[in-house]
């Protein structure tokens, strides 16, 4: 979870360095582009069954810091990946108040159509997605706003389910988490302990054989809970903290968190937590600069 607090108190330390060094973290890095590579070797995962999954995190449309051009930009970099599978993590809607308009959740949906990939394109909800919907808060149930543009634009989305994907005869499993945080604003009316509509054992009940299992999970703090029956985590939410120096994000607070802030972590499964796209609470980004994810499983058959 980003604290407001310490994302102060991070971009204090950064102003403190200079203007120079504030105007970068609003005007330069958040509007970069990079594409993060991890090929990471999970005991679950059969070494010659090659997989490549590109991931978007936290896009968080919005003009003018993440507009439809800029999302028009982040499909074309994604689909030129040629990944065998896309993954969507969550929080597509605006995460911070300084904005010129709040896009529509058809609109960005609407982009996102234009992903592709052999085994398809795959979404879960975050948290902001949960948070922004205010009949959905009241409701105390789902599906969001951006659940349902995701599924009108084409795009499924998993909510404590399972599908069974096969490439060239191997089958594997893609599990989508509920958001961990879905109602987590609502605690303040309601007497409850429980905020997220995330289910894991039951996700894990529906996966009915014993092919490797891929989680999607937008917060990446369910790791600590997760079986080594999975295979690999793929998860967003934290931005990376925003600011990052020395590979320590201040702002990303929680216990056992700083371990799960960002980057490639081996638990009992291994997990990949993206630094996202767009940004919250605040427009500003400092030595974590927007990514696109693809991670390469396996390595496929040795050729002699």
């Amino acid at each position: 979870m980003i604290s407001r607090r310490h994302l102060i108190r991070s971009i204090g330390g950064l102003s403190a360095l200079g203007v120079s060094t504030a105007a970068y973290g609003v005007g330069v890095e958040p509007m970069r582009l990079r594409v993060t590579r991890y090929h990471p070797t999970p005991r679950q995962w059969p070494a010659d069954f090659p997989l490549k999954i590109a991931a978007v995190a936290d896009i968080h449309a919005c003009d003018p810091w993440m507009s439809l051009e800029r999302i028009e930009a982040i499909v074309d970099r994604t689909n030129a990946l040629n990944a065998d599978l896309i993954v969507l993590l969550g929080d597509y809607v605006a995460g911070v108040h300084q904005v010129t308009r709040i896009i529509p959740s058809s609109e960005w949906a609407r982009v996102l159509a234009g992903l592709k990939a052999p085994l398809g394109v795959h979404a879960v909800m975050g948290n902001h997605d949960y948070w922004d919907d205010r009949i959905v808060q009241r409701a105390w149930r789902g599906p969001t706003i951006a659940h349902r543009a995701l599924e009108a634009a084409g795009i499924p989305v998993y909510e404590n389910d399972a599908v069974r994907l096969t490439k060239g005869g191997r089958s594997f499993w893609l599990a989508g988490l509920g958001d961990q945080l879905a109602f987590a604003p609502a605690q303040r009316f309601r007497s409850t302990a429980r905020f997220g509509v995330d289910d894991l054992e039951g996700t894990l009940a529906k996966v009915t054989d014993d092919a490797p299992i891929i989680l999607l999970a937008h917060e990446p703090n369910i790791a600590w809970r997760v079986p080594a029956r999975v295979a690999l985590q793929l998860s967003g939410h934290t931005h990376g903290g925003q600011v990052r120096v020395l590979g320590w994000s201040p702002a990303v607070r929680g216990p056992n968190s700083g371990k799960l802030a960002y980057g490639h972590v081996r638990m009992k499964c291994d997990v990949i937590i993206s630094g996202g796209l767009g940004c919250s609470l605040m427009p500003i980004r400092v030595g974590v600069p927007p990514e696109i994810v693809e991670v390469t499983l396996g390595r496929g058959p040795l050729v002699v």
